[in-house]
Parts: C-alpha cells; sequence; structure tokens
C-alpha cells in the first residue's frame, strides 16, 4: 500500500502513518491503546495460563515441559475452560490499563524527544526513532498503567491457578466470578492482597517495559527505515522485542507470581512471604536456582504473538482511526 499523500502543490504533503492527527481526541489515544491490550491477553490467555502453573508448582514433575501436553492433559482433566478462567478480569482491566500505557508513552516519548533532540513536534505521537528514548517513555508508561492493572492481574492469576491447590478451600472452588474471587481475597487478606506485588510487578515490567520499546524501535529502525505502514513488520519487530524481553525478565515474573498467589499456594514458606526479598527466598528455599526459571517456555510463547498482536493492533488502530 502507498503512504497516504495529499496533492496541494508541486511537492506532496505526507501524511505521517504513525501520529493521529493534531486534533486527534485523547480518545482516539486511548481507543487504540485499549484496543491493543484486549487483543495482546486474550489471544494467548490459555499460555499465560499454563505459565502460572508452571511457576506455582511444588516440582518440576507436576506439569509435563511440554506445552502442548501439559495444555491437553489439563483441559481433559478439568475441561476446556479450565485455561481460560480469569479471562474475564484481562478483558476489565486490560483495556483501560493498556489505555493509559500507550498513551503516557506516546505523551512521554513527545517530550523526550522534544526536549532532547532538535524536533519540535505539537502532535501527541511523534514517529520518531530514538531506542533509548522510546525506553524511557515505556519505563514511564508501564508505571502508569501497572498502577491500575496489578489488582485485576492478582485476580487473573487466582483464577488461573488450579482449583485443587491450596489450604483455602473458599477460593479454590471453580468456576467462581470475579467479583467472588475479590470478595473472597479481600475478606481473607484483606486489600493489601491486590497491592502487595505492586512493587514487584514494577521491578519486573520496568525492565521488560525498556527492552520491549527499545528493542521494538531498534528492529522496526533497522526492518522499516523509511516508517511507513506495514502490519507484516510490525507484527515481526513486536514478537522479537516481546521473545527477548520475556526470557530476560522470567526470574522476576517468578517472584511475582509468587507473590500474587502466595494466599493459595499449598507452600508454607510461601504463604508468609511479604515482599520481593522474601519471596525470592522462599523460592531458592523450594527449589534451587531452577525456581526462577519456570515458565520460561510459556512465558516466552505467550509474548511473542501476544506483543508482536499488541504492536500490530496498536498501529492498525492508529491507521484505521487516521483514515
Amino acid at each position: 500500500m502507498e503512504p497516504h499523500q495529499l496533492q496541494f502543490t508541486k511537492e506532496a504533503v505526507e501524511i505521517d502513518y504513525e501520529a493521529l492527527p493534531e486534533d486527534a481526541s485523547l480518545v482516539a489515544h486511548l481507543s487504540a491503546g485499549a484496543f491493543a491490550g484486549i487483543m495482546e491477553h486474550t489471544v494467548m490467555f490459555p499460555i499465560d495460563s499454563l505459565k502460572t502453573r508452571m511457576q506455582m508448582a511444588e516440582s518440576t514433575q507436576e506439569l509435563s515441559k511440554s506445552v502442548v501436553s501439559s495444555i491437553s492433559r489439563i483441559s481433559s482433566s478439568e475441561g476446556a475452560y479450565a485455561l481460560w478462567r480469569g479471562v474475564s478480569s484481562v478483558v476489565l482491566g486490560a483495556g483501560p490499563a493498556h489505555a493509559v500505557y500507550f498513551s503516557v508513552f506516546e505523551a512521554t516519548k513527545t517530550m523526550l524527544v522534544n526536549k532532547l533532540t532538535s524536533s519540535q513536534s505539537t502532535k501527541i505521537v511523534t514517529d520518531e526513532n530514538h531506542p533509548l528514548i522510546a525506553s524511557c517513555a515505556g519505563i514511564a508508561a508501564t508505571t502508569a498503567s501497572d498502577a491500575l492493572m496489578t489488582p485485576f492481574d492478582v485476580l487473573k492469576q487466582r483464577m488461573q491457578a488450579s482449583p485443587t491447590e491450596g489450604p483455602t478451600r473458599a477460593l479454590n472452588q471453580a468456576p467462581k466470578g470475579v467479583l467472588q474471587v475479590a470478595s473472597a481475597i479481600y475478606k481473607a487478606e484483606g486489600i493489601s492482597a491486590f497491592y502487595i506485588s505492586y512493587p514487584t510487578t514494577l521491578f519486573t515490567n520496568i525492565p521488560f517495559a525498556a527492552l520491549n520499546f527499545g528493542f521494538y524501535e531498534y528492529f522496526s529502525s533497522l526492518l522499516n527505515p523509511s516508517n511507513t505502514y506495514n502490519p507484516y513488520l510490525h507484527c515481526v519487530s513486536g514478537g522479537i522485542a516481546g521473545g527477548i524481553a520475556a526470557a530476560l525478565t522470567t526470574p522476576l515474573d517468578c517472584i511475582k507470581t509468587a507473590l500474587q498467589t502466595r494466599g493459595i499456594t499449598k507452600n508454607e514458606n510461601l504463604r508468609n512471604v511479604n515482599g520481593f526479598v522474601s519471596a525470592a527466598k522462599a523460592l531458592y528455599r523450594q527449589s534451587g536456582s531452577s525456581a526462577f526459571s519456570r515458565g520460561l517456555k510459556p512465558r516466552i510463547i505467550f509474548n511473542v504473538p501476544s506483543t508482536a498482536i499488541s504492536w500490530t493492533a496498536y498501529e492498525m488502530a492508529k491507521e484505521i482511526l487516521l483514515r
């Protein structure tokens, strides 16, 4: 497809595909981010459920190392819906959280580009490729969005966990709605249960965001130097960036899962964790260094297509809104 052009004078005036019009409403930017977030999390949700179960397993033998065989075993023993439990929490939280995520990213990136380079854009979105600036903007974006998403992520992981796990039967009977699970967590553990993992979530997602945005911009500049709208190249760049970021941050994700599921774990040490350090120590006592690589394969399998979907959906939404 040819880049959008308007012929008013002898020279063509190019419309930047990556930028919404200068008068585009905030709603347009929020809608693009929300669409990307919902698509990213729902399409690959069963793989994310499998990752959560692997990270909660008492030993590496509890779940097969083969992703396909693990999914097949869980589906046959618990039903086809088992790996979709918690998706409603993601739908409720991912839309608003990713709307904030991409809006803060774009606004922060444009501000930093204007301050640190010769560019002086008046738009919310800039199409300039600056991997380091993009990484800084990604950090600001994830800090803002995680404040909104963390309680929903806690609900998601509690619902993803096997219904037979944990001593608190009231929390583990399935299926249950989001409100029922939220009420049970609040009664058993208080409001702090929804935010105890927020510092660790930031500690996990900040490097993930920095790596994701930085590598996305870097690979985009290599594969698509002309900055033309190309869904295939957005998809490839996003997938590579997501896979690298996921692999490097898996140990931190294991610690986050331990904190978010402490109320339903069978391990007494993990039930008493109260922060990043105590969770890391409890995991190490449980399984040694291998505890920090659990779920690596499904985490990568989840993040490669989901990050590719997220970036492709976001760029597509902006393109549609531009038209």
